[in-house]
């Protein structure tokens, strides 16, 4: 269309389909100019790079199907319309029932977890990769005259401003083959994408992007060459090569999350090892094929990740009472010197704590000595992490293991100290059978009560997440990592099944736990990785090691070639945070809370640029939700497409300017 406006959405994973689904309905519902919208993503776009089809088929999701979905419902506060669909778990029931027509399972194993799949079930990522997929068609299938949509499989590389006010957006489609274009099976799908697109309104939706390594990692990397030894800095599991550690090599692994949940899965099964089921309750044997490394593994905390939890609350669910968005503003304004640690996180104990115990009480009399309501009462006045407190739980429960203590729920190992390997690994696997009883039994469900509350808090949180009381040091200690992984290794652990896995390969040798207090070094005069724990009386040599967690998004380090010239361009800054003493580096991109404009160095908002996800300082907790939750992913989708719309029918560029600007004449304008 020669009249039509331009947006480019440079990315086409989840969040930037996400972004073009709330675009698309509130175009057709309220109007807007004719719109010509450009996906840029090397990658399909729906899964995007993450969730492609093209992974291994052992790597899942940690969600349940229920649990995930793309789309609006009666819970979203958003001023755009709401547009209800299947979540995940509806959406093969609507395949199966003939309801959706148009997804087809091209493999026999992918065919078959479609046919068996339950609203329970942990999905895997090619499974995920459909409903992506599905999504991505049924947006572009709803289109309204005058909007169309053209999907890239190339790289942008850079974005500059013209003298118009327009954007030149640079393609690189040099690392796209013909094979990749012809697995792409999208809509309006141009298979030779051009040099440059010339546009009116750019949106960032990177997702996760690489970074370069930091100071200890890029040493490790020159140990490595120099020593000729295998390195793996942080990285993105399904784009790991692990060819280098061979069969029967040890490989030490550093982290103790979901990286290093999926890198075993590929160490393991995926080098043709089986899962056998021993028994009715889930337990599995492991049969090795031989192509296994010796995997050595450990962290600070030296557990996984807590399993995800699967029962169902059975009392009754109390309300929000010790941290609310109301009482999180009252604690900010209450200290000018605002510390996560000191301040805040006591009233998120205290909540948490309160959400397990109503749901022991309420849900589970017989295994408590007093009411809800006696104990309630007497738990209002406690310190969460004081001796009074303690005394109160020992004289009201009846069964130690239902004795919730947030530090020894933190810090498991605390007290293993210096023991032998045997008596390690035997530690450790009875901490993993314990979790799963907590995390997976229905008589357990107060641990879900406990979940329940954190994802309250979490959001809470967001009511002072900009509040100008933070400390520097608080503020890139714990809100940039140290509360995020604390709240990912209680709610965002792997799947149940995969952690009797864990406890399958621990008893066939192929795993050994190192423990807690991990530690790394590079041992020059030997040549190998030198790993030891404060929980172990032994140390392991290595000729392999792997940092198994994401890469940090770091702005000003980044390896995705768009965002880095954002930077280096001086279009857009890190957000950077002083209290007027320390300043605190985020190392993501600051933007505009409210609508997602980005801002330039001097502080003022680009007119024409907007960023979504996780690189950027707004709130991120998934480009995905749960159903029924007033996702915030949805709500910021709903309003930067709300913004992008106005921007484009507030001030459109005179319809003889487009038509005579030629990208060539554009290419000429930006560099004059």
């Amino acid at each position: 269309m020669s009249d039509a406006q331009t947006v480019v959405v440079i990315g086409a994973g989840p969040r930037g389909v996400g972004w073009l689904e709330r675009f698309v309905e509130n175009h057709r519902r309220d109007g807007g100019p004719p719109v010509d919208v450009h996906l840029v993503d090397p990658f399909p776009p729906g899964p995007g790079r993450l969730w492609r089809h093209d992974q291994s088929p052992r790597l899942m999701l940690n969600s349940l199907a229920e649990d995930v979905t793309m789309f609006t419902d009666e819970t979203s506060v958003i001023e755009g319309p709401v547009v209800p669909g299947p979540s995940l778990a509806e959406w093969a029931d609507d395949i199966r029932g003939g309801r959706i027509t148009d997804v087809v399972a091209t493999d026999p194993e992918l065919a078959d977890e479609l046919a068996r799949f339950g609203h329970r079930s942990f999905p895997t990522r090619r499974l995920q990769s459909l409903y992506l997929d599905w999504f991505h068609r049924r947006t572009v299938s709803r289109l309204p005259d005058g909007v169309t949509v053209t999907s890239h499989r190339a790289r942008a590389t850079t974005v500059d401003d013209l003298p118009d006010g327009r954007q030149r957006v640079e393609l690189d489609t040099g690392d796209v083959t013909a094979a990749d274009v012809a697995a792409a099976d999208v809509t309006a799908d141009d298979e030779t994408a051009p040099d440059e697109i010339v546009a009116d309104a750019v949106v960032y939706a990177l997702g996760h992007s690489g970074s370069e390594p930091d100071r200890e990692q890029g040493a490790l990397v020159d140990f490595a060459r120099r020593k000729g030894v295998f390195y793996l800095p942080p990285s993105f599991t399904a784009d790991a090569d692990l060819s280098a550690v061979g069969p029967g090599e040890t490989v030490i692994v550093r982290g103790f999350g979901l990286a290093a949940i999926d890198l075993i899965v590929l160490l393991g099964e995926g080098r043709g090892g089986r899962f056998e089921p021993v028994g009715s309750d889930g337990a599995v044997c492991y049969r090795p094929s031989g192509r296994e490394p010796h995997v050595v593994i450990g962290s600070g905390r030296g557990v996984p990740y807590h399993s995800k939890v699967t029962s169902s609350i059975v009392g009754e669910r109390p309300q929000p009472r010790y941290f609310t968005p109301e009482i999180a503003v009252g604690i900010a304004a209450a200290h000018p010197q605002l510390d996560f640690r000191e301040h805040v996180f006591p009233a998120i104990a205290k909540e948490l704590l309160h959400g397990y115990y109503a749901e022991l009480f309420t849900g589970h009399p017989d295994r408590v000595h007093v009411p809800w309501a006696e104990f309630a009462r007497r738990f209002d006045p406690l310190d969460p992490f004081g001796d009074d407190l303690r005394a109160l739980v020992a004289e009201a429960v009846v069964d130690d293991g239902d004795r919730l203590d947030l530090l020894r729920f933190d810090r498991p190992l605390a007290d293993v100290q210096g023991v032998s390997e045997a008596e390690l690994q035997q530690t450790v696997r009875a901490y993993i059978r314990d979790d799963l009883t907590h995390r997976t039994l229905p008589e357990h469900s107060a641990t879900l009560g406990l979940l329940q509350s954190l994802l309250g808090a979490f959001g809470a949180l967001f009511a002072i997440g900009d509040s100008p009381n933070w400390t520097a040091a608080s503020r890139e200690r714990d809100l940039g990592g140290g509360w995020l992984r604390w709240f990912s290794y209680v709610a965002s652990g792997p799947p149940g099944p995969r952690l009797e896995q864990i406890l399958a390969l621990s008893e066939a040798g192929v795993i050994t736990f190192l423990g807690a207090g991990f530690d790394v070094e590079a041992d020059e005069e030997g040549g190998v990785f030198r790993a030891r724990s404060t929980s172990a009386d032994f140390t392991v040599t290595a000729r392999a090691l792997v940092d198994a967690w994401l890469p940090a998004e770091r702005v000003t380090a980044t390896d995705n070639a768009a965002l880095r010239s954002l930077i280096d361009g001086g279009f857009g800054v890190e957000h950077v945070v002083s209290d007027g003493v320390d300043v605190a580096r985020t190392g993501k991109l600051r933007v505009v809370r409210e609508d997602a404009r980005i801002l330039r160095p001097d502080g003022s908002p680009h007119p024409r640029r907007f960023a979504i996800g996780p690189f950027t300082s707004a709130p991120f907790v998934g480009a995905f939700s749960r159903p029924r939750t007033n996702a915030l992913a949805f709500r910021d989708n709903d309003a930067v497409a709300r913004a992008v719309l106005a921007e484009l029918s507030a001030a459109p560029l005179n319809a003889a300017d487009r038509r005579t600007t030629s990208p060539a004449e554009a290419q000429g304008l930006a560099r004059t």
